[in-house]
């Protein structure tokens, strides 16, 4: 890997003030979003960077769907190596997939407008088995190219297009390629995979904020690194340019008014002209913005932002302030400052209650679920990859320290352990799950009531926290989760809601 550090710097040496960038830090911790990472590059030089602990600079971060830009600059590449053209033919690409008599519509559809979202589809197919094939049998009821949705199964399918031209997966052809060159430690990224193997492109990827960094600064500098070019010139300029109108997505999403403004290839087009970002849900931005050379990276989990449109204007509100001053004096006080709030950055810390007069009579009681499910992990991004979820915990206990408990439990069959803070901090556990590449989850626990313990599992690859809570009664143990932090969609009661009964003591 050919990994250059980027230079570091203040930010009056590239023409910022430190105090706007506090300005800006004041807003993104105001309470509307929770801050996980934010990077300001100026003029190529890293000038502002921080992380709110536990997560950190080399943690990984689910990017949902900023993953779809990886995915279409592995297209980007092969049509700059000849080995994929825009104008290709879904259907020639895919001949063994495609049905028996495709419709006018479907034999139209190119490579382009998947990189678009202009397949002309207006249902997404299901990530199944046959997930390619179901996605060519979904309903072409309008011309490709001449209308809008956003199909993240269309952007897993760039990759399989990849895949089918070259033999290799996402992350086996972009490493040489992509992730060597622009100095992304391929080894550190993870990814969700179909029930194929392959990389789910619309949103599986996990990366960190660099990582993201690194690739739109690609597309900022034209296609180009170290001299080296990547993307040819004109995929990198048609990747950030109109491709396809998006005010469609007003009818369902009305807030989100940076959605409204067009798409290039799998990259949207934003509120200040000429400024565009790669994006995922709950606000994982990569923004680059042309006319001050500037790049800003960040990850989030923007739950009371409604989409992270408010970080989005946030940002606007921010590049405003930048524009508005006419001269930058170098200020080592105020540099300094900065850099040292930067290092000091968190999220904030669990709630202290160790103690209730039931700790001691439920101490290492075993209990077994006869009711729902019980789980301490988010559930809800599986549907990407049609992975049939983690298996419950069947049987599980609790036994009490002074500044810790251990979960005691059983998942199929086989018995695990967790260590939950109870003294104010986060512990940090490694549990692997079968339907995402993410392990460390840091819990912390609390007595809401004297008969109720909350644990929070934090799962600090993601954008997720679950906070399950366990009221006990004479006989068991009611138990409710939630979404605390993150989460696609409301819980249903049935998700939520379980119940567990005391087994005999042996």
């Amino acid at each position: 890997m050919k990994r250059r550090e980027f230079e570091r710097t203040t930010p009056e040496a590239v023409g910022l003030r430190s105090e706007d960038i506090e300005w800006l830090l004041d807003e993104l911790e105001s309470g509307f979003t929770e801050m996980h990472g934010l990077m300001i590059m100026r003029h190529g030089k890293v000038c502002a960077e921080g992380w709110w602990a536990p997560y950190g600079p080399g943690v990984r971060h689910g990017l949902q769907s900023l993953s779809k830009t990886y995915a279409a600059t592995a297209v980007g590449i092969a049509c700059t190596e000849g080995l994929l053209h825009l104008d290709d033919k879904v259907i020639d690409i895919f001949p063994d997939e495609a049905p028996e008599k495709p419709s006018e519509n479907l034999k139209k559809m190119t490579v382009r407008d998947v990189l678009c979202m202009g397949c002309g589809m207006d249902t997404m197919s299901p990530a199944d088995e046959h997930w390619i094939r179901s996605f060519l049998a979904t309903p072409v009821l309008h011309e490709p190219g001449t209308t809008y949705m956003y199909n993240s199964m269309g952007s897993t399918l760039l990759g399989a297009m990849v895949r089918k031209v070259t033999g290799l997966g996402l992350q086996d052809y972009l490493t040489p390629r992509l992730f060597d060159k622009i100095g992304i430690d391929a080894a550190n990224l993870r990814w969700m995979t179909m029930p194929d193997g392959m990389e789910v492109g619309g949103g599986g990827l996990f990366a960190t904020t660099e990582d993201n960094l690194r690739l739109m600064k690609l597309y900022a500098d034209g296609g180009m690194w170290n001299g080296e070019r990547i993307l040819s010139e004109d995929y990198a300029h048609k990747a950030v340019s109109l491709q396809n109108e998006s005010a469609t997505e007003a009818i369902g999403n009305p807030e989100a008014s940076d959605n409204f403004l067009g798409y290039g290839f799998q990259i949207w087009l934003c509120q200040p002209k000429g400024v565009y970002r790669a994006d995922g849900a709950m606000g994982q931005f990569s923004v680059v913005i042309p006319d001050l050379d500037m790049q800003i990276s960040l990850n989030e989990t923007a739950t009371g932002a409604h989409w992270a449109q408010k970080t989005l204007d946030t940002l606007w509100a921010y590049l405003d302030r930048v524009k508005a001053v006419q001269h930058v004096e170098e200020n080592p006080e105020q540099a300094a400052r900065l850099a040292t709030r930067m290092r000091h950055l968190a999220i904030a810390a669990p709630v202290f209650a160790p103690f209730s007069p039931l700790r001691s009579a439920i101490n290492g009681k075993m209990f077994a679920v006869t009711k729902g499910r019980l789980r301490l992990w988010s559930e809800g991004m599986s549907r990407l990859s049609g992975a049939a979820g983690e298996q419950a915990i069947e049987t599980a206990k609790f036994t009490f320290a002074d500044d810790h408990a251990v979960l005691h439990f059983t998942q199929g069959g086989t018995q695990k352990q967790l260590i939950i803070g109870t003294d104010g901090t986060r512990r940090q556990n490694i549990l692997p799950l079968q339907s995402s590449p993410t392990s460390r989850v840091e819990l912390a626990g609390w007595w809401e009531q004297k008969n109720t313990f909350a644990v929070a599992a934090r799962w600090v690859e993601t954008c997720f926290e679950v906070t399950v809570h366990f009221t006990f009664d004479r006989t068991g143990v009611a138990i409710t989760h939630e979404n605390t932090v993150g989460g696609f969609d409301a819980m249903r009661p049935e998700e939520t809601a379980a119940r567990a009964e005391f087994l005999p003591q042996t």
